[in-house]
């Protein structure tokens, strides 16, 4: 109990330190951007148009909602990390094999653990799913500046009022399979390398690296379809399309090009002939 209860704590101070950098990515996967490109160098010195970074994006936030609005959304997302915290703990404590105990650093070690993992990560996204759904759109609605999402219980009030309890579970499925797909692919990759390598250790670095690629396309589609067409105006037209389904919405960003949106706040190359939502300019 002690062990989880400074989980909590310990990933509560991270979601407070990192919420801000989370909330500028959640804008950019959405396709708002406020301020035009400014000419600056690429890593090789060339001049090049660039869009604004994380550090220009919060300013604008800050010129117009404060320091405090930086924070928009935090007060769920702590909810969804608490929350999963425990349940994760608890499904983990749960022995679904009994006796049948498999040698270490065997390959059914490996695959009876990753199930396990499996188990408690499904477990834990699919219970805070509707706080993560709230999250992003407290976070969303800066775009229009609505105040349809102005609290946790209000929010799950509109929600359920306007999308009943499906809305809840928006962009639920992209969420799960990219999860599930990267533990596998990763865990398997490591006892491969780790059991015929020459190098025979996976650092956590590298670990982590493949995890953010294989799972960054899933976490972008459910990101969009959890604020698609949910009454707010960065879920509507021009800012995103409307998906009847998230295969749809991978599609759809796959034939632009767009899948990897978001995916980093610093160096962000213009793309040529891109026309931006908020202004309808075009940059070339």
């Amino acid at each position: 109990m002690a062990d989880t209860c400074g989980q909590v704590l310990l990933g509560s101070g991270l979601t407070v330190l990192s919420h801000p950098l989370m909330y500028i990515k959640v804008l950019v996967q959405v396709g708002h951007e406020p301020l035009p490109p400014s000419l600056g160098r690429n890593l090789f010195g060339r001049q090049v148009y660039q869009l604004p970074g994380l550090f220009a994006y919060a300013k604008h936030i800050i010129k117009i909602d404060g320091k405090a609005g930086l924070f928009n959304g935090l007060a769920p997302r702590l909810c969804a990390g608490t929350i999963g915290t425990l349940v994760h703990s608890r499904v983990l404590q749960v022995d679904i094999y009994g006796h049948q105990k498999a040698e270490e650093g065997s390959l059914q070690h490996v695959v009876n653990e990753t199930t396990k993992e499996m188990i408690a990560r499904s477990c834990a996204t699919i219970v805070t799913h509707p706080f993560h759904v709230i999250t992003l759109r407290c976070m969303v609605q800066f775009i229009g500046r609505e105040t349809k999402y102005s609290g946790v219980f209000d929010s799950i009030v509109t929600v359920y009022k306007n999308e009943g309890v499906l809305g809840f579970f928006a962009g639920l499925i992209p969420r799960l399979l990219g999860d599930v797909l990267s533990l596998w692919i990763c865990n398997m990759l490591a006892h491969l390398i780790n059991t015929y390598a020459i190098d025979d250790s996976v650092s956590q670095m590298d670990l982590g690296f493949c995890h953010f690629m294989l799972t960054y396309p899933f976490v972008l589609v459910s990101n969009l379809m959890a604020v698609n067409d949910c009454g707010l105006a960065g879920g509507l037209p021009p800012y995103a399309s409307i998906y009847p389904t998230w295969v749809d919405c991978w599609r759809h960003l796959s034939l632009e090009g767009n899948m990897s949106r978001g995916n980093s706040l610093f160096f962000r190359k213009l793309p040529v002939g891109k026309t931006y939502a908020i202004d309808q300019k075009r940059f070339f």
